[in-house]
């Protein structure tokens, strides 16, 4: 199944979570907090401003992303899980 997301919309897959601190602790399953990083799967054509001009999407395809904990709608194909969410909702690009 392929998803395309419209207009302002951006798919994402989380990626995993951190299993240690910074300062080498290693966190029970229980302490871990959702993931706020993902990489992007396919992104909408963007948003239709009021002139009718369509704004240029500013992630693309395989960028690596940082969003808020509880950005978007949760999603489930098959065994993976997506997020779909609106582009403003992406805080940054995390660039390697």
């Amino acid at each position: 199944m392929k998803i395309q997301p419209l207009a302002d919309n951006v798919l994402i897959e989380r990626l995993e979570a951190e299993t240690k601190t910074t300062g080498g602790i290693v966190l029970p399953d229980t302490a871990k907090e959702k993931p706020q990083r993902g990489k992007v799967v396919s992104v909408g054509k963007g948003k239709v401003a009021d002139d009718g001009t369509v704004r240029k999407m500013q992630v693309k395809k395989g960028d690596v992303v940082l969003f808020r904990s509880y950005a978007g709608t949760d999603l489930k194909i098959g065994d993976k899980e997506y997020l779909i969410m609106a582009e403003s909702e992406i805080l940054a690009i995390i660039e390697k």
